[in-house]
């Protein structure tokens, strides 16, 4: 086995364990999604995706203030219970993405895809600068929803996923191929929990037990 394609199978396998983070509204994908793109740094590099390489530097930082802004979060709604006299579990705040907001995730989109793929074409040697282009626009725009707990960041990650898929298939990732495949399958259930999960926090919070 190369040492390339064991790295590639050892990020694939870690991306698994971020993806069930994720699918759980778990805190702990951000640490986990600090470690990843560590390893896809070089595998893009290597592979000529630099639009993908660069959205991993990007996903380091976003990772960490993922971090901290779902720590800040789950610590107020801590407080909040404890003030109320209710158990202090941590819970979620799983929302839908305001309507005010769809314009303007829609002009940064085009604003990065465009600034992206002039990048690639006038100063690399990528083969695939649209498709590069596309996937790393779209995923920083999810990342920051992600942060948000905007429910619909699944959708996006959908999107983003199966064009990547086919993308690494094309260039022979086959690990990472594989792992965007399934992951292009997730965002389905994992919307699907997080309404479940936004129902419930919904249901138990202080306010509305209060209102009862």
């Amino acid at each position: 086995m190369g040492y390339e394609l064991m790295i590639e199978i050892v990020a694939a396998a870690i991306m698994l364990i971020y993806l069930w983070l994720e699918y759980k509204a778990s805190i702990w994908l951000w640490p986990v999604g600090v470690v990843i793109p560590l390893f896809y740094i070089y595998i893009y590099f290597v592979n000529k995706f630099y639009a993908d390489m660069g959205i991993n530097m990007y996903y380091l930082v976003a990772s960490a203030y993922g971090w901290f802004r779902w720590w800040k979060s789950e610590s107020l709604l801590k407080q909040e219970r404890l003030e109320s006299g209710e158990t202090a579990v941590l819970g979620v705040t799983i929302r839908y993405t305001p309507k005010t907001y769809w314009p303007k995730l829609l002009a940064v989109f085009c604003a990065l895809f465009a600034l992206i793929a002039w990048v690639l074409i006038r100063f690399t040697d990528s083969p695939v600068p649209f498709g590069d282009a596309f996937t790393t626009a779209l995923s920083i725009v999810a990342m920051w929803m992600l942060a948000q707990k905007y429910i619909e960041q699944w959708w996006f990650w959908l999107i983003v996923n199966a064009v990547s898929a086919t993308l690494y298939f094309w260039k022979g990732m086959i690990p990472t191929a594989v792992i965007y495949l399934v992951y292009s399958i997730v965002p389905v259930f994992g919307y699907r929990q997080w309404q479940k999960m936004m129902t419930s926090a919904a249901t138990e919070s202080p306010t509305n037990r209060h209102s009862r």
